[in-house]
């Protein structure tokens, strides 16, 4: 029985994280909720896409710009005023945010290059 009310449980709290995503270009506006503080030094340094193309594998970077297209599942295209580059953003990452084509975001995430391309795989969103 306690196994039950376990699983129950966990599907009644993972329900709400799985509706939070990107939305597209015509979708309306929404506001993030359960926003979390917590310590900010200032001392963040931002990346564009075209320093992340040069950097190696598993470096730590902050992108700001705007995520423009869904491109497949938990993929996304993300741009800055000096290109463009797939994203990999998990479902449970989102927070419950929306975010549009029109909304400016910071990303925190790590490089992942591969054999033939250069993607980020993101952690956290903060919409600005």
């Amino acid at each position: 029985m306690n196994k039950i009310s376990l699983f129950a449980l966990l599907g009644i709290l993972t329900a709400g994280a799985a509706s939070a995503e990107f939305a597209g270009p015509n979708a309306p506006a929404a506001t993030a909720t359960n926003e979390r503080g917590g310590f900010v030094s200032g001392a963040e340094t931002i990346v564009t896409v075209k320093q992340v193309n040069e950097m190696r594998d598993d470096v730590p970077v902050i992108i700001q710009g705007k995520i423009i297209q869904r491109m497949g599942d938990e993929k996304y295209l993300f741009e800055d005023n000096t290109g463009s580059i797939t994203i990999e953003i998990d479902d449970d990452d989102w927070r419950g945010q929306k975010v549009s084509p029109t909304d400016t975001v910071k990303l925190y995430g790590e490089v992942d290059r591969g054999i033939f391309s250069t993607e980020i795989d993101i952690d956290y969103i903060e919409k600005l």
